[in-house]
């Protein structure tokens, strides 16, 4: 069964066991714009205990907030019980909960085009917040109060910016007026990996260069990151307006440095451990340091481009300098290295095998002990055999004698 035909089944016997059942939040929302979506979370008037008992096999993922996790033919789905919040403190989570209706839970909700229920068994809508309207009129507006949602959750202000900017609704007066009042008080109730995953999240669709743009009008992005204070937002705009340009394949970091264009590597490293990104995010940062300064070295040699163009990275990098260019800039570029690439390709793929013409042995052969004087000699090969388009082993061997690498007396 597809995800829907497995949410469905499991609706079904919440309903025949006395339990009030609908499909909650961003499915019901898609479904009316007529969007696919397999992320179907469910809202029941079941009790955790009473949904670990009907269901064999669930992960507890939240049972202090009343919320499971099902699994069923494979599929994972949110089931949570109807409630109420008792108040927040941090800024993030509330203090307690208890049991309520549809009506009270919907209330307690962020925005109104993500508080409506649907009965798929009745095919039926339940709408306590007028989300099927705003949705209609296309506006992002709070549930109830927008002081008091942004309070109870500060990174819900970062959301609206995200459901703006993906649907090009505007955001509505109030809760704009809200956001704008309560930037400042975005940290340090929220974390930064909660941060990180809202920008994952808006760069999944496009637009991501106007949800930067608009963070920054709103004073959201300064909050985040104190060094663009006195960033002017034509220069915000003129940072990222390349951004749409950039691969599908391309880490979200990547995207968020195009903001910082003059900082340094130790700069953007920090910044990739301040939001505690991934080693391979970090070594991504790395590799396309190197990619952008062998595009500024005019002297660069043949055997440095292999070692870069070997890397698996090599294309994603080279779309992302691209996507800085005018179309000509662009067309040109690609069709430099890739004709260098090509010119390339044997070194290339001795980089990528690990399979060097010279190898230890040979030296061996030659009264060469391993040692320093081994690795850079080995090097040195791969140096000479990449620049020369050397691959005869003798001839290369010869060649290497010649160098001032090979030691005057073997070791």
């Amino acid at each position: 069964m597809n995800s829907y035909e497995t949410a469905l089944s499991i609706i079904r016997q919440l309903k025949e066991n006395g339990h009030t059942t609908y499909i909650a939040g961003g499915w019901v929302r898609d479904f009316f714009l007529e969007h696919r979506s397999d992320d179907i979370d469910i809202a029941t008037s079941a009790s955790v205990e009473e949904i670990t008992t009907l269901f064999p096999k669930t992960i507890p993922v939240g049972i202090n907030f009343g919320i499971v996790i099902v699994v069923e033919e494979g599929h994972h789905f949110e089931v949570a019980t109807f409630r109420k919040d008792l108040g927040y403190e941090d800024g993030r989570r509330p203090t307690g909960i208890a049991p309520s209706d549809p009506k009270e839970d919907a209330m307690r909700r962020d925005f109104t085009i993500n508080g409506m229920f649907y009965d798929p068994i009745e095919k039926k809508l339940h709408d306590f917040v007028g989300g099927k309207d705003d949705l209609e009129q296309g506006i992002i507006r709070a549930i109830g109060n927008a002081h008091e949602r942004f309070l109870e959750d500060r990174l819900r202000m970062m959301r609206a910016v995200r459901y703006s900017c993906r649907f090009q609704f505007p955001i509505e007066t109030k809760t704009l007026q809200a956001i704008i009042a309560h930037a400042n008080d975005l940290f340090p109730s929220v974390a930064y990996e909660r941060i990180w995953q809202e920008f994952v999240k808006m760069a999944r669709f496009a637009h991501f260069n106007v949800e930067l743009i608009t963070l920054h009008r709103l004073n959201l992005l300064q909050q985040i990151f104190p060094s663009l204070k006195d960033t002017h937002a034509d220069e915000i705009q003129s940072r990222v307006e390349h951004l749409p340009r950039f691969p599908d394949n391309c880490p979200v970091i990547a995207k968020v440095l195009e903001l910082f264009p003059n900082s340094t590597l130790d700069d953007k490293l920090a910044i990739c451990r301040q939001f505690r990104l991934s080693n391979k995010e970090l070594l991504f940062v790395e590799y396309l340091q190197k990619v952008e300064e062998a595009f500024s070295n005019e002297n660069l040699e043949l055997y440095d481009w292999a070692k870069l163009y070997a890397n698996e990275d090599f294309f994603t990098a080279l779309n992302i300098l691209g996507a800085r260019l005018e179309e000509q800039e662009r067309k040109t570029l690609f069709t430099k290295h890739k004709k260098q690439m090509q010119k390339l390709f044997n070194p290339i793929l001795r980089i990528q095998k690990s399979e060097p013409i010279i190898r230890s042995h040979h030296l061996k052969e030659q009264g060469i002990k391993p040692g320093k004087a081994m690795g850079s000699l080995l090097h040195e090969a791969e140096r000479i055999a990449t620049n020369e388009g050397l691959e005869d082993l003798e001839a290369l061997l010869a060649r290497l004698r010649e160098s001032s690498h090979w030691p005057t007396s073997p070791e």
